[in-house]
């Protein structure tokens, strides 16, 4: 897959989920790894974090001048069709990232619901059904980006 403003954002969500983590981790003192470790991970984390943010500028700057495709919408059919495009109406660029970044906690957050050692596979299968859905939510949300963008460069080109 070609990466898209959508899929760098999404890159870019998820390494600002993991610097939370990570530093709340270094800040509560506790966690799987070691203290220097985890100082070791935030630096690392943070040069990945510079290049992400490059690419981002590199990639609009691109898109600007038309020498890049802008969409490439995700096939991903594991989902029921009724479960494609249910994702909050927006219509505004920062909207859809926004909603992106919440989606990408949530996942997060049921991913760590899903490695409980303290409950059953019952409950591991709720939580997996869950973590389908919302993954689903949260390409439809890197699509809508990509649809805001590509008609925002179009809105900007000017007409001949």
């Amino acid at each position: 897959m070609a990466e898209t403003l959508g899929s760098l954002v999404d890159k870019l969500t998820i390494k600002d989920l993991r610097e939370y983590h990570l530093r709340e981790a270094l800040r509560q003192r506790k966690g799987k790894f070691p203290v220097f470790q985890i100082r070791q991970k935030l630096q690392l984390l943070n040069k990945q974090k510079c290049n992400l943010l490059s690419e981002i500028e590199t990639f609009v700057i691109a898109a600007v001048k038309g020498r890049i495709t802008l969409r490439d919408e995700k096939l991903k059919l594991y989902n029921p069709s009724e479960s494609l495009g249910k994702i909050p109406k927006c219509n505004k660029l920062g909207e859809a990232m926004s909603y992106l970044a919440q989606k990408n906690s949530e996942l997060w957050h049921l991913e760590d619901e899903a490695r409980r050692t303290d409950k059953g596979l019952a409950y591991v299968g709720s939580i997996k059904r869950k973590i389908d859905f919302a993954n689903q939510q949260r390409n439809d949300l890197i699509d809508k980006i990509d649809e805001l963008f590509e008609k925002l460069i179009l809105r900007s080109k000017p007409r001949t």
